[in-house]
Formats: C-alpha cells, structure tokens, sequence
C-alpha cells in the first residue's frame, strides 16, 4: 500500500532515482546500438528485483553511438532532479567492460571520503553496478564481444547542483548520479540524507576532527564565525538531525556541534530526530514546563502556553531571567549523547531568527 498523508489520505507517488533514469537510458542507448531499433520506453530491473518501465523522451543514433534519456520522476518525494532531462551517450569499445564519463550536468569528484576516488564522475557505485549488469547482459544477448563508454549527463545539471549539497562535497561540475535501490521513496528525502552522510565522510576523510551540523543558512553563518571552521566542516543538515547522529555513530569524528533556530532545537529536545512540520510540532507546553523548573510563576507559564510561536515563549522566559534557551539546547544534548557514541563529543546551540544566540550547552 503506498503511504498517505495525513491531511488529505490521497496516495503517495513513490518515483525513481537519477541511477535507475541513468541505467533506463544507456540500457536504451546500448539497444539502439546492438538491436538497430529505436525505443519509445525501456524496461530495467531494480537492485530488489522490481522491474519497471521507463518512457524515453527520445532514442537515437549520434555520430559516435547512441543516446537516449527520460524525464525524472521524483514521485511525491521532493527532489531538486524531478523533472529533470537524464540522459545517457554509449558508444561500443574494443577492451571489454563498462567505462563511465561525466557528461554535461554531471560533477567529477574532487575530494576524498565519497564512495567514488577523485578525479572520477560523480556516478555512485549502485548505478554504475547497475548499467554495468545491464549492459553485459546485452553484450551477450546480442553477441557483442568487447565493453561500452558511457557518458551520463543531466540537463541543467550544474545549476541544479548549486542547490544541493554536492559543492562542499567537493564534487564540482553538476550533479551526483545516486541511488540504492532505484526508487524514491515520498518523503524520504533519500537523496538528501545520503548528501549528510557523504558530507561527514569527506570531512573524515580530509581529517576534520570538528563538524558543525545546522538546519539552515542563519544558524550556519553564526557557527562559522564562532569557530572559523572551512566549508567542509559545515553540514547543512536541514530536519534531519537523526540521519547526523545515527551515521556518527558509525563513523564518529571527535567534536560535533549541533545548532539551529531554537524551534527546531526545542524539538530535539523533545526527543524528535525529524524536526520537519510534517513529522513534529513545537510543544509549547513542554517550554511552559520547563520554564517552570527554573522558577517561572503560574502567568508566566500560562502565557508561554498561549503564544503564538516558540520564539515569543523563549521570549518571555528570558523577561522573566530565566535561562530557558540554555536549558532546552540541554535536553537537546542529552537526546544526542544518548545516541551518540562516548568518542564523540556534542554541544548544542540554539538561535534566533536573526542568528543571535539564545542558548548554548557546552561540550560533555
């Protein structure tokens, strides 16, 4: 059964990934060459098995081989690649087995720590498995002794790059060609969690020993100049706080600093790992009764279970003297440390919407 939300039960579009549109169009391309014939849609098989039809925005011969591409669909994930033009240049080679290139839209790696070496294109390991499955598979079927070039290029790949995480991974030129199991799931926002695990890898692997992880551009700049850190160390993390500290449990550095405007902190601190609207709410009353654990008098309390945002409850409480911001970055760090190993040491800051501090709990 496909997901529903909870608003309005309509079906939820699971979509498929920039890999499996990259696998459909050199598998396309690849028949063109080998069959002779020319593809309105192209049928793939999936890592778990699934088979799937792909519809061809166009398939044909150029003057080194063939391409062919598809229109990715995102399904109801939302994704800076739905829509976007994927497409695939395959030409037959002497030497046997599959060679990739980056065409335009797809970045080359430039630093260590992704799955793929520098100097390599940006093309993961799962899809290049993938097309090289595929396209063995056609070499028999159609007896075609030697290997394939294969260049994967997105349109408007490099400005749809810039709004991705892929420049502080180092990878430079346009987009990654991701994916594991060729589907996207809604809301799993998958290929931006995989960009959070990419960014501590390469931050590992460069020897960072400090990362920062924010939920946005404001709590960013306000880390940075505090700790003059290099764009490396800097994770925007955007809701997914778990998908951070579940990965540096695998892969721990020795200092993580969490920060973000103190509504996204105060779920944190609630025990969410998902701070989006869709998967958890400020509790107002949980502030109200925090504030009451450091003095704060019934009226205080009762207006803080009224206001309009979180930001006007902190507001009172610090009227009021009361340390509130620190206290919630607090129990946002004790729901961290409780998921983070003992190597990594954590600390929390929580801001304004201007990047101001308003709370702050130090290294344990």
């Amino acid at each position: 059964m496909r997901p529903e939300t909870a608003e309005t039960h309509q079906p939820l579009r699971y979509g498929y990934t920039t890999g499996a549109c990259a696998t459909a169009a050199s598998v396309a391309a690849a028949c063109r060459l080998l069959a002779g014939t020319g593809l309105d849609q192209v049928e793939i098989l999936l890592p778990r098995g699934q088979r799937t039809q792909f519809r061809l925005a166009y398939c044909r011969l150029t003057e080194t081989g063939a391409e062919a591409a598809t229109v990715k669909d995102a399904g109801d994930d939302p994704d800076v690649t739905h829509g976007a033009l994927i497409f695939a240049q395959v030409a037959l080679s002497e030497p046997l087995g599959v060679r990739f290139h980056a065409g335009p839209g797809v970045g080359t790696v430039t630093r260590p720590g992704l799955p793929i070496p520098p100097g390599e294109p940006a093309i993961n390991p799962t899809p290049r498995r993938m097309i090289t499955e595929h396209l063995t598979r056609l070499a028999t079927e159609y007896d075609h002794r030697g290997g394939f070039e294969v260049t994967i290029g997105v349109e408007n790949g490099a400005e749809l790059a810039l709004k991705t995480l892929n420049p502080r991974l180092g990878v430079v030129g346009g987009l990654s060609i991701l994916g594991t199991t060729g589907i996207v799931r809604p809301f799993s926002c998958s290929a931006y969690i995989a960009s959070i695990q990419q960014a501590i890898d390469v931050a590992r692997a460069n020897g960072l020993t400090h990362i920062v992880a924010c939920t946005g551009a404001t709590s960013e700049q306000t880390l940075r100049a505090h700790y003059s850190l290099s764009d490396m160390a800097l994770i925007e993390m955007g809701d997914f706080a778990g998908a951070v500290l579940k990965h540096l449990r695998r892969a721990p550095v020795p200092r993580l600093s969490l920060a973000g405007g103190f509504g996204k902190i105060s779920k944190l601190a609630a025990g969410h790992l998902d701070l989006h609207s869709r998967s958890s709410s400020i509790d107002l009353a949980l502030l109200a009764v925090e504030a009451a654990a450091l003095g704060a008098e019934a009226g205080l309390q009762d207006a803080m279970r009224v206001a309009n945002t979180s930001q006007r409850a902190l507001a009172l409480a610090h009227a009021a003297g009361l340390p509130l911001g620190d206290r919630i970055c607090a129990m946002a760090r004790d729901q961290a440390r409780a998921i983070l190993p003992p190597a990594v040491a954590v600390e929390v800051w929580a801001t304004d919407r201007e990047g101001r501090p308003v709370g702050h709990a130090g290294f344990v």
